[in-house]
């Protein structure tokens, strides 16, 4: 339940229209549901204007139903990051309902179409193509939290003529998801053209010397573009939620 089913049920038992008992029957599994092996929670979408997002990643497709069917129980949508393409299908068979966007690995149980709440758009910027999975995941949950997304793939410093070919749309924007490996230098680059939120995510992508992307960790959080924040590498998730924020704000 979000606040405006929640100020909807109340409205409704103010006005006689529904009984104060089955209202609060409504409220018996707040403010989590305990599946054994999960306590879904129920609450977040009051707190945080979003739904709990489950990270599937370590469990299994039993686990991921339990928990989907408990949000579909409290009227909730129900997003999953980090699916792989079998534990996807596994769960599908079960909901053939349920959507799979393979380039994000993400599991959506809710409307196709999701009501835009953001005020603004946002970009996602991604530097090659070896990056577009975290790219993907991105923009696939802004979306889901109901962002209108514009995306801007393989636009990396190796070739700045492709990013500044953009840039009139990408200073339209009204925050900035920037995903890159390597040395991780797209996210100063894009600070320095925009008056917007830059949110760097560094990729895993890279050559030895990269660290599995704490190379470009460092890089990014030594940025000297000041419109720039970092998340953890590879959580396309983490910088789409704080987008989002952003967005609603």
């Amino acid at each position: 339940m979000n606040r405006e089913q929640l100020l909807a049920l109340l409205r409704a038992v103010e006005r006689g229209e529904l009984d104060p008992e089955k209202a609060a029957e409504r409220f018996v599994h707040w403010p989590f549901v305990d599946t054994g092996s999960a306590r879904v929670d129920t609450h977040r979408s009051l707190r945080h204007g979003h739904a709990e997002v489950v990270f599937g990643i370590g469990k299994t497709p039993e686990q991921i139903l339990e928990i989907m069917r408990a949000l579909k129980r409290a009227e909730q949508p129900a997003l999953v990051t980090r699916v792989s393409l079998d534990v996807a299908g596994a769960v599908r068979r079960e909901l053939p309902e349920v959507e799979y966007d393979a380039g994000g690995r993400l599991l959506w149980w809710g409307p196709s179409e999701v009501a835009i709440v953001g005020k603004g758009t946002l970009a996602v910027v991604s530097a090659g193509t070896a990056d577009l999975p975290v790219a993907l995941e991105a923009a696939g949950v802004a979306r889901r939290l109901g962002n209108r997304v514009e995306t801007f793939f393989d636009v990396g410093v190796a070739g700045l003529h492709r990013l500044l070919h953009e840039s009139e749309s990408l200073r339209r924007a009204r925050a900035l998801i920037v995903v890159a490996g390597m040395e991780g230098a797209l996210p100063s680059v894009v600070g320095g053209l925009v008056d917007k939120p830059v949110i760097a995510v560094p990729t895993s992508v890279g050559y030895g010397a990269a660290f599995g992307g704490l190379a470009a960790l460092l890089g990014m959080l030594n940025s000297c573009a000041s419109n720039v924040a970092v998340v953890n590498i590879d959580n396309g998730f983490g910088a789409a939620y704080v987008a989002s924020l952003i967005n609603r704000s």
